[in-house]
């Protein structure tokens, strides 16, 4: 038996166009428009829209399901749930777990646990570095044969040229990507936030905009040089995107991504010492805000990620000096980009859905994301019309530490199809 929805919109067009499509063995099966009375329904499982958006299942590309080694703040099973309820269905997840994702070994257990008991499809990162200490280039053929989806030392930037480059070479005889998250260590000792009015105001130390600028002008320069393909983590300043932009110019092999809070939030908005406006990198100026919401529009930006990184309340509590950087994203997000950018008139509805399905998937080389008769049936229904506030204890999330408890959005999804099998549905 196969799964017809029904009556959904595509996203384009008037609002009274309808889609119609068919699941079968985890696959779309049929794509109809126009009247559903002339579908043959029998012997199928129905679930009608009823007019809600019908999309390509989300795609984040990166995520922290902290598991192995911090299931106090997430596990795969409920980052994945999580993942499904913010219409989700394929995440990758960071290697910065303990052990850090290093080796086949671990790569194969993560793979095995999001098989067994998770939602959604996780697409594992392996580390670059062993233990992403920067001194040792892991196995890349070995990663890549285990099922790693790119090299990554998130959470920590390469602060060696010969050991990026390296990397980068080797990445580049795998056909793979090398994704960087770009800071410049000698800047940042015991800062928290970034440099900026808040920070002057609080007497904390601040992290320069030059301290991610400064790695993705080299690293351009060495995917230049070795012809690799490069994608640089969550973007946040002016400076980042200048040189993204340059580099783009050049014709050079360089994809970047940015998070919804660098595109909503500043440092000025922070209202205090609340470190759950913690997160790296930091939120940055009015003006920096402005620089990347312009980049993802020009295209210097590639794609949308949530950066989902779930701590404890506890950990949370030790204050914007101590805590840990980072904040959960996967359940607001779509919400968030589609109430402030697409409601107001910014942008277009195709223009959020591509650099959150298609885009990623290109990007990275996956067969996801699109509404097309044999494509894997990764499936969004949204409520495009209902309004509700965000949250926190409601979360599929194990953690709740975000800057958005409250916030009254639209655009919540209602219905998530992972691989042809219903993995959320809300309930009424």
């Amino acid at each position: 038996m196969g799964l017809w929805i029904i009556n959904g919109w595509p996203g384009t067009g008037e609002k009274e166009e309808r889609l119609h499509l068919l699941v079968e063995e985890g696959r779309i099966a049929e794509l109809a428009s126009g009247s559903s009375e002339a579908l043959d329904l029998a012997n199928h499982e129905v679930i009608d829209a009823a007019g809600k958006l019908l999309s390509a299942g989300f795609i984040d590309m990166h995520v922290h399901l902290r598991e192995p080694g911090f299931e106090h703040k997430e596990t795969i099973a409920t980052g994945t749930r999580s993942a499904a309820r913010g219409g989700f269905t394929t995440v990758a997840c960071m290697p910065n777990t303990r052990p850090v994702a290093d080796s086949p070994e671990v790569i194969e257990s993560i793979l095995r646990k999001a098989e067994e008991e998770g939602s959604v499809r996780v697409l594992p990162y392996a580390s670059i570095t062993k233990n992403e200490l920067g001194r040792e280039l892991t196995d890349f053929p070995a990663l890549k044969k285990a099922g790693a989806v790119a090299f990554t030392d998130d959470g920590v930037g390469v602060q060696n040229a010969k050991m990026m480059k390296d990397a980068m070479a080797q990445a580049k005889e795998l056909d793979m990507l090398v994704v960087a998250h770009c800071e410049e260590d000698s800047l940042l000792e015991g800062a928290a936030v970034t440099e900026g009015n808040f920070a002057r105001k609080h007497g904390l130390k601040g992290i320069p905009n030059e301290s991610e600028a400064i790695p993705i002008s080299r690293d351009i320069l060495l995917a230049e040089s070795t012809g690799a393909k490069y994608h640089v983590c969550h973007v946040s300043t002016e400076q980042s995107v200048r040189v993204i932009r340059d580099a783009k110019k050049a014709g050079i092999r360089v994809t970047a991504e940015v998070c919804p809070h660098h595109l909503l939030l500043s440092d000025e908005d922070i209202p205090g010492l609340d470190a759950n406006w913690k997160m790296n990198p930091p939120l940055r100026t009015p003006r920096d805000v402005q620089a990347v919401i312009e980049g993802l529009e020009d295209g210097t930006i590639d794609i949308l990620v949530t950066d989902h990184a779930p701590h404890s309340a506890e950990e949370k509590a030790k204050g914007m000096q101590l805590a840990p950087f980072g904040i959960v994203g996967l359940e607001t997000a779509f919400p968030l980009l589609y109430t402030h950018f697409v409601e107001t008139g910014r942008w277009t509805l195709p223009f959020l859905l591509e650099r959150m399905t298609s885009k990623p998937a290109d990007v990275f080389g996956l067969s996801y994301g699109r509404l097309e008769v044999g494509a894997p049936a990764d499936l969004t229904l949204v409520d495009l019309e209902t309004e509700r506030a965000v949250e926190t204890e409601q979360f599929a999330s194990k953690s709740g530490n975000t800057p958005f408890g409250g916030w009254k959005l639209k655009g919540w999804p209602t219905l998530t199809v992972a691989n042809g099998r219903i993995v959320w549905q809300e309930q009424k």
